[in-house]
This record gives C-alpha cells, structure tokens and sequence, in this order.
C-alpha cells in the first residue's frame, strides 16, 4: 500500500495514504465532473496566446510557496479524502524540487529531490524512500503543470486543449484540457484539467481523472512567488529515532 501511495505523489502530489483517515466532504462538495467549460467556444489563437505566456514566465520562474487543499474521491464508496497543508517549489537550472507538509488530518512531509522521494510520518518515526530512476520524465512532465513548467514543455508531454477562461479568487485563469502522450502517463491518468494563471504561470486548481472515475482535485491558494526559500524547507524534519526504510 505504502508503494502504491508514493506512486501517486510522484505523478500528482495528491498525497493521499490508502490507510489515510477519511473526513467528511466539505460543505460544497467538488462535482465529480469538471463544470462545463466558459465559454462554449474558444478563439482558436487564445491557446497559443497562453502558451507563449507561460514560455515568458517560466523563464523568470526560481520559487514559490502556496497553502494547498488536496481533495481524493472514490466514486465507489462516495467518499472523500481532505488533506491541508503547504507546498514548495524551487527550480535551479534543470532540477526542481519538491517539499509538501501536510498539517491535517495526519502531520506527514513528502520530499522530492536528487531522483528520490521521501514520506516522512512523525508519528510513527519512519521515513518511506523511493527512488525515481526511470519514471523521472513522468514525474517532472506533472511537475511541469504549472508551477514554472513552460508551454513547450506541456506540449512535448501532453494533446492540450483550451476549454475557455475562469475566473478563481478573483484571478482569470486559462482552463486546459490534458491528454498524456506517453503510455505511462495514460495508464496513470485519462485526463486532467489545469486551471493556470498564465501571467505567473501557476495553476489554482488541478483535476486528475483516473480509469474507476475516482479523481484528484488540487487546490492552491496564497502563492507567494520566487521568495527566497531556506535550504531547511527541503529537509525532511526527521529525530534520532526516525528509522529510514531501504529505498526501493
């Protein structure tokens, strides 16, 4: 189980555990659908326009930060799984790395840096390592949904599909559709949906659609970017009790 839950991270950082506690959904609860794209029809040019957006941005792109709401729905028992907490993004040259703390329901950090990925549970003292090795393409193509990853490089991974503008928090936002490329991406996947602000080049909101119907819906919000972030923030928090499974 614990394999199958670092799998998911890698692809779309909805850190959910198969043994994760369940919570109720929120009072409004996210359709299993993604709502009908607005506008109807889409001039054919706003797609290159965003693109070229995103290109112009990912090159001012070094780091951000942004408070998260990771919703995990199984369609076949109806039900919800709500993570909150914190993610950091830093690029340096061709190396992203990757920090997710969830506070809530369950304290764990998740560490994606130097080709490995770390679950650390305080609770329980353990540190879960795996190493990326050849499915590192397929993790940094889900990187590259926002977060600096440019409009070339969305292209070179995924067919995309402009549904039309949506405006969340006040910000417009371009409304993509993804089809993965790669047979490892689709079997992962069908689909997901970006909702990004090309201007910065940061996605609000993330839908991931799996083959059973079950979906990812990832929210950000209060994105603060290209602050300095501290070397400690790409640490995981471990004691001298933490015990460090074998990567695997």
């Amino acid at each position: 189980m614990k394999h199958k839950f670092l799998l998911c991270v890698l692809w779309s950082f909805t850190v959910i555990l198969a043994d994760a506690q369940k919570t109720a959904p929120p009072a409004e609860q996210p359709s299993a659908q993604h709502p009908p794209a607005q506008p109807a029809s889409t001039p054919p040019d706003d797609l290159k326009i965003v693109l070229a957006k995103m290109n112009a941005a990912a090159t001012k792109f070094k780091s951000a930060k942004a408070d998260f709401q990771f919703d995990n729905y199984n369609k076949d028992v109806d039900e919800h799984a709500i993570q909150n907490g914190r993610i950091y993004f830093r690029r340096n040259s061709n190396d992203v790395e990757v920090a997710i703390d969830i506070v809530s329901p369950s304290p764990k950090s998740v560490l994606y840096k130097d080709g490995m990925i770390r679950l650390y549970e305080p609770r329980i003292e353990q540190v879960t390592q795996k190493t990326v090795g050849k499915s590192k393409s397929e993790i940094e193509a889900v990187m590259n949904l926002g977060f600096g990853g440019s409009g070339d490089e969305l292209l070179k991974s995924f067919n995309v599909t402009m549904e039309g503008w949506e405006t969340l928090d006040g910000v417009k936002t371009a409304r993509l559709q993804l089809v993965a490329k790669s047979d490892d991406l689709k079997k992962l996947f069908t689909k997901a949906i970006l909702w990004i602000d090309p201007e910065r080049d940061v996605p609000l909101k993330q839908q991931f659609f799996e083959h059973t119907n079950d979906y990812r819906l990832n929210r950000y919000t209060g994105i603060v970017l290209n602050a300095k972030l501290s070397n400690d923030v790409f640490r995981l928090k471990t004691t001298s009790k933490t015990n460090f499974l074998p990567p695997r």
